[in-house]
């Protein structure tokens, strides 16, 4: 494909610089968004009504696309808060605390029970399901919270969904415009996904200890306040005994359903939304009786919904602007568009460089992480397809393989470990600040996709 870079392509990476400087410098990027998604629309419509029209269009576009991980969390808050309301999570916690009796093994048992939850039905359901059941244990066992987030984040958005073998979502979209089967991405690109994923684990773990000696005093108030507010729930209604066996009980049936009927993705999610929604029910009515519960709901409801808002509101901002990037461009921009402007750097990019393994190799991670940065997992993978199918034929490279590297820094970078946008769900179940949990896993991530590609040096 022949790219033709223009002033949209030039305002575009100049936002993206500047919003990732602005990142780095640890302040909030919402201003510099606003800011170029008026640019692109100026230059888009060559008018300010256009320019106005294209701000109102993004927030709609990036709206529509995040407001299903607004229920998601909205229920579960409002579930979790119905229980803490019956003492229900404190039956709950009691025994599975024992197994979590110390913050390393909460890290481990967190981590490997969201990348299981993930392989089995993808990130915004494990998300959802061990954030609201887990994540309270394992900071009452003294994880921090942004240490929960990033066991959940490096185990589950990263190792297991950017290695995806049973589901085979992102490697079959790849493999698609690879002329290869998803299988060989899988079984081809193993070795890739599984030194990433190690090399980031265990990166992230020895930075995690280091910063809970340094801040010790901290952290342990954190752990005593979550005691403390564990402690401070009123003695458990009668009713709590029920649902502490319907529970678990309900949610082990929806992973059943998710399974036997091969239901992926949002669809899961659903699933696992409306599990939430049907537990809270319950157990307002046991709790409180039908007349009393008709009240009590909206308190709920109105709780978890305003926490997800007050989480989102900026995330909305920021997403439209990097949906431009990407699948949002045609409903965002006037005009017409193949693709994203961030796809059409990554083309061109493709161009420019001389060909042999070593910088096709590093190209395609590099390529495959750009194509994250609009927050999406999966917008990039026809892209980082097309050119190892391209690169493989030109350079007799192994097609698989490459279509492997494309798609780990795909879904490390946009699949959610370090672009703030896209850790918002497991940071607001662990409620810390997504910047901060984005930052936390940059080197870790970096590292294990350096490594990564030093692995595929060998495979191709």
């Amino acid at each position: 494909m022949e790219i033709t870079l223009n002033i949209l392509h030039y305002i575009y990476l100049i936002g993206v610089l500047v919003v990732l400087g602005t990142m780095i410098a640890r302040r909030d990027t919402v201003l510099p968004c606003v800011l170029f998604t008026f640019a692109l629309g100026l230059a888009a419509s060559k008018n300010i009504i256009g320019a106005l029209q294209v701000n109102y269009n993004a927030l709609i576009f990036a709206g529509s696309e995040f407001f299903g991980i607004i229920v998601t969390i909205a229920m579960m808050v409002a579930m979790s808060k119905q229980m803490a309301d019956m003492g229900t999570d404190k039956l709950m916690m009691d025994p599975l605390a024992h197994a979590m009796k110390t913050p390393d093994v909460a890290f481990f048992v967190l981590g490997i029970a969201m990348a299981i939850v993930t392989v089995l039905i993808w990130p915004s359901p494990a998300v959802a399901l061990i954030g609201g059941l887990l994540t309270p244990i394992a900071i009452r066992a003294g994880l921090p919270a942004i240490g929960a987030a990033i066991a959940m984040n490096i185990f589950g958005h990263g190792l297991a969904f950017a290695f995806d073998p049973v589901i085979q979502g992102a490697p079959g979209i790849t493999a698609g415009t690879a002329g290869v089967g998803s299988w060989d991405v899988v079984t081809s690109g193993a070795p890739i996904f599984a030194v990433i994923g190690v090399v980031a684990v265990i990166v992230s773990y020895i930075n995690l200890k280091r910063d809970m000696k340094t801040n010790a005093a901290r952290y342990e108030a954190e752990r005593k306040m979550a005691m403390a507010e564990s402690d401070a729930h009123r003695e458990a209604h009668s009713g709590a005994k029920i649902m502490l066996i319907l529970t678990p009980l309900c949610f082990l049936g929806a992973i059943v359903l998710i399974l036997s009927n091969e239901i992926r993705g949002g669809d899961a999610t659903a699933i696992i939304t409306g599990t939430a929604m049907l537990i809270m029910l319950v157990g307002v009515l046991i709790q409180h009786g039908v007349a009393d519960a008709l009240e009590k709901i909206v308190d709920y409801v109105r709780d978890g919904f305003g926490f997800g808002m007050k989480i989102f509101a900026p995330v909305v901002i920021i997403g439209g602007f990097f949906f431009i990037g990407g699948s949002g461009i045609s409903a965002i921009l006037a005009g017409e568009y193949q693709q994203g402007l961030l796809m059409d750097w990554g083309w061109w990019l493709a161009q420019q460089v001389p060909l042999s393994k070593y910088p096709v190799a590093i190209l395609m991670m590099v390529i495959g992480g750009i194509t994250g940065l609009d927050g999406s997992g999966f917008s990039g993978l026809p892209l980082v397809g097309s050119m190892a199918l391209s690169f493989g034929q030109a350079v007799n490279l192994n097609i698989p393989v490459l279509g492997a590297i494309g798609q780990a820094g795909a879904q490390w970078v946009g699949g959610g470990t370090i672009i703030p946008w896209a850790v918002i769900p497991v940071a607001a179940m662990c409620g810390v600040d997504p910047a901060e949990l984005a930052r936390r896993n940059t080197i870790p991530v970096l590292i294990g996709l350096l490594a990564g590609v030093v692995v595929s040096f060998f495979l191709l």
